[in-house]
């Protein structure tokens, strides 16, 4: 009886071990790093708090489309880039402090729609393949972005100050600066505790956003999204219109990334304008599959365990670099090497198993 029990015991324990192979990995080199980096206990838990409040709501904004069996979004890139374009309108218009972090929200609401219904018309038209159809959909906007700020910002759409225009006198500088609007929010109801600061308001809008995420999932189009992840057949022979229900998900993750943006910028205080959304979609990404997430399965644990584990290594590997071989930059390779090639192979080993699913369907 025991032997069996051992025995069906140990299949178990490898399985949950191999499932959670990231995190566990990154674990352990967070606990040797952590040491070594010779950062205090306070100024690290600082760090993460400050990015956990930063990044948060960016990754939260991936869920849905999982849910909806779309994969990982990478098309929250777009969303993004209306967060940035309503940013530059705000700080145009010299709207200061938390009003023009509101008035942000509500006009990148409608650019992230008409984003989001553009991509998920053409996610449609490549049902299987969406992550890799989003990730060039991010490249394709990126451009007509970059056509909007560079050329039409100054010269078509009116921009008044000259601060943030180049000097030939249209298009946006690289950098616009978010000083009026910087930590705003972060600062708006934080708390020192034992010298770590808490941005209690972000992260009451962090947790309200897990909870409307945790009602959702049991609403009417939740249950419908997690049908059409289950099977797209199954789901439209019960009625579902399971194109409109895709393209429902995509559009969410959209507007939803544009505000964690917001949040992102205004705790940077600055926006990099024709950078600060090229990396973003995959950092999410990564640090959501860093947590055990995968392209068909994600949690709302996933991704703050995610955010924890992820921005650890962040914080800790220049620093125990440059304790072990006297040079941080041998600390910051080892750290964009681990964190690109864990993450990528987690989304590698998801895409195989979404794949191998696909032709079990086929056959």
């Amino acid at each position: 009886m025991n032997k069996n029990t051992n025995k069906k015991a140990s299949p178990d324990l490898f399985n949950l071990v191999q499932r959670f192979s990231v995190p566990l990995m990154f674990i352990l080199i967070c606990a040797v790093c952590i040491p070594l980096s010779g950062l205090s206990a306070n100024m690290l838990i600082n760090e993460i708090v400050t990015r956990m409040g930063r990044n948060a709501f960016l990754i939260l904004s991936l869920l849905i489309p999982i849910m909806a069996g779309m994969g990982l979004n990478f098309g929250m890139t777009l969303g993004a880039m209306a967060a940035e374009i309503a940013l530059i309108f705000v700080s145009d218009w010299q709207i200061v402090g938390i009003p023009g972090m509101v008035l942000a929200a509500f006009i990148s609401i409608p650019i992230s729609v008409l984003l989001g219904i553009f991509c998920g018309k053409i996610l449609n038209e490549a049902k299987g393949r969406e992550m890799i159809t989003s990730y060039i959909m991010s490249f394709f906007i990126n451009g007509i972005y970059q056509l909007v700020v560079l050329y039409l910002m100054g010269s078509v759409i009116p921009i008044k100050h000259g601060s943030i225009k180049l000097p030939r006198g249209y298009g946006i500088r690289n950098t616009v600066s978010l000083l009026s609007m910087r930590q705003k929010l972060d600062n708006l109801l934080a708390i020192q505790i034992a010298g770590v600061k808490i941005p209690v308001l972000t992260f009451i809008i962090i947790a309200l956003l897990c909870l409307f995420i945790v009602w959702f999932s049991k609403t009417k189009l939740g249950q419908d999204m997690r049908a059409v992840g289950q099977d797209m057949e199954v789901a439209r022979d019960a009625g579902i219109n399971v194109e409109r229900t895709r393209i429902i998900s995509i559009v969410m993750s959209t507007v939803l990334a544009g505000f964690g943006m917001i949040i992102y910028l205004q705790n940077m205080g600055n926006i990099a304008t024709y950078s600060a959304h090229s990396q973003i979609g995959m950092f999410c990404i990564a640090a959501l599959l860093v947590g055990g997430a995968s392209v068909d399965r994600a949690s709302i644990g996933n991704v703050f365990l995610g955010v924890i584990l992820f921005h650890t290594m962040f914080i800790v590997a220049p620093k125990a670099g440059a304790a072990i071989t006297g040079d941080s930059m041998i600390g910051e390779y080892f750290r964009v090497f681990v964190s690109k090639s864990a993450a990528g192979q987690q989304l590698q080993a998801a895409q195989d198993a979404e794949e191998a699913a696909g032709k079990e369907k086929a056959e």
